[in-house]
């Protein structure tokens, strides 16, 4: 019976053990995104400083904030299986480069904005957890922005960002599968358009 019981006890401990690790601490995931959100406004956005000085801290910020190689294998979907080592390699070399560009002019939107945190969201992705924030605009309702946290090892890391109810990353996965889909080139096809898109956007 005393082992019977200690056996129940000990998979009710277990289970617990599981279920509180795979949860996501929620105040570290939002004091993460006040850091970044933080840095980005005072020492980007609202500084007085050149374009260029600011496309190379956007750079430093976001390249460290987003895990761009999981957000990547996301965006490229079951394309990421048949993809070669040497054109995943491309990808996410052209993908990083893309967004962060891309990413950083859209948040210029923000210029003299604060972010104001209502709190987090459970994901049902393991790991995960939504911060949820508004950017209150000169007209109309305040703009409402979703970050994706990904925690892994105790480390945190953006996966998405969700723009007044639209995906960032699941905008681009919707592209670039129906891109391959439609284009002989394939895979090859698509790393090129995305570096005409970065010579461009840097002209």
């Amino acid at each position: 019976m005393r082992t019977k019981l200690f056996a129940f006890i000990l998979t009710v401990l277990t289970a617990f053990s599981f279920n509180a690790n795979a949860q996501v601490n929620a105040q570290a995931a939002e004091k993460f995104i006040k850091d970044t959100t933080a840095k980005g406004i005072e020492q980007i956005i609202n500084a007085n400083i050149s374009q260029t000085e600011k496309d190379k801290r956007f750079y430093d910020l976001l390249n460290g904030a987003l895990d761009l190689d999981f957000i990547g294998q996301f965006v490229l979907g079951r394309n990421w299986r048949t993809a070669t080592p040497e054109q995943r390699k491309e990808f996410i070399a052209v993908y990083r480069d893309l967004n962060i560009a891309t990413w950083s002019k859209r948040f210029n939107e923000f210029k003299g904005k604060n972010f104001v945190f209502k709190g987090t969201t459970p994901s049902s992705s393991k790991g995960q957890i939504f911060v949820d924030t508004v950017v209150p605009m000169d007209q109309g309702e305040p703009a409402k922005v979703v970050w994706r946290v990904r925690e892994k090892n105790g480390d945190y890391k953006i996966v998405d960002i969700i723009i007044e109810g639209v995906s960032l990353a699941q905008s681009a996965r919707s592209e670039y599968t129906a891109f391959i889909k439609n284009n002989p080139g394939g895979i090859d096809a698509l790393i090129a358009d995305l570096q005409a898109k970065l010579k461009a956007q840097k002209q």
